[in-house]
């Protein structure tokens, strides 16, 4: 048995494109959110039928049931579970699109397990563009419940067959994303770093913006995060006006914590998280200590905030 009709739950930038991308190829989508407007939104678009709880919303779709949800990690994706559960039926399948991490997902697939909930975890890449685009699908479960939605998986993939993968058993689909978003901040912090030493040769008045896009023809860096890039320096105006500070989503952190436990060398992902935290001015305190410490040794003055 598969399934053409699925409760998705957290219609946000990610769930809404989802629902709406569903919706498009045949799915048939009935969607939660706490923010009412935006289910009313996506259902005057006609991409889903909203319901106004989680329990209605086990309530319209007929067993063997789907629900997918597209939450934050922690207690809000774990409280949506622990509603969830008792209103689910032994032969229901959960899908958690979030960027749980992977300890979690294992722990959650055990204990819905006992109660006959399969649960698949699903890393999710391609943001924004996935709607058109299609997204990236890294999921790990049981590969009986991985049959009945495989459906879906082929209606939000860039085609059916490619842009999805059982990746192995629970679990291995959020640390598959986990991985991915840790190569993903090596590759950022690189192409950034690699544009301000382009940027700080004033003498060449490197066109960076043409540079860019040299790049994305031929060149072996040539990426989608390049073409990001080069979109970004078409208006130089717009890098003055942000802020130097780049938050970091939690993935990167569990990356790095993976490799210490495993005793796996990552040193350009670990790197690449501490300049995440040096952008949101944690290390201003280290900074001013070197600068004491300098002028205590050698009596070299120090700038005054």
């Amino acid at each position: 048995m598969t399934t053409t009709l699925v409760g998705l739950v957290g219609l946000g930038k990610m769930g809404g494109n989802m629902a709406r991308r569903l919706s498009r190829a045949g799915i048939n989508v009935i969607g939660y959110d706490v923010d009412l407007a935006t289910m009313q939104a996506l259902a005057s678009e006609g991409a889903l039928r909203h319901v106004e709880s989680l329990a209605a919303l086990v309530a319209a779709l007929p067993a063997p049931r789907v629900v997918w949800t597209m939450l934050p990690s922690g207690d809000i994706s774990q409280t949506a579970l622990e509603t969830l559960l008792p209103r689910l039926q032994p032969g229901d399948i959960i899908i958690d699109g979030g960027n749980a991490n992977y300890k979690d997902s294992q722990k959650r697939g055990a204990w819905l397990a006992q109660h006959g909930i399969g649960f698949l975890d699903c890393g999710v890449s391609g943001g924004v563009h996935g709607l058109a685009n299609g997204y990236c699908l890294m999921f790990g479960g049981e590969a009986v419940d991985v049959e009945k939605v495989k459906p879906i998986m082929q209606a939000l993939a860039a085609a059916p067959d490619r842009g999805w993968l059982h990746c192995g058993p629970v679990g291995a689909g959020h640390y598959t994303k986990m991985v991915h978003n840790g190569i993903e901040y090596g590759m950022m912090e690189a192409i950034a770093e690699g544009f301000a030493l382009l940027d700080a040769k004033k003498e060449f008045a490197l066109p960076a913006a043409q540079i860019a896009e040299l790049w994305k023809s031929g060149s072996v860096v040539r990426s989608w995060l390049l073409d990001l890039t080069a979109e970004a320096l078409k208006d130089p105006e717009n890098i003055k006006t942000i802020a130097p500070y780049v938050a970091d989503s939690g993935e990167g952190r569990w990356t790095v914590d993976a490799a210490v436990e495993q005793g796996v060398a990552t040193p350009v992902l670990a790197l690449a998280l501490m300049m995440r935290f040096a952008s949101q001015g944690k290390d201003e305190y280290a900074a001013k200590l070197l600068a004491l410490m300098r002028q205590g040794f050698g009596g070299h003055s120090v700038k005054k905030a």
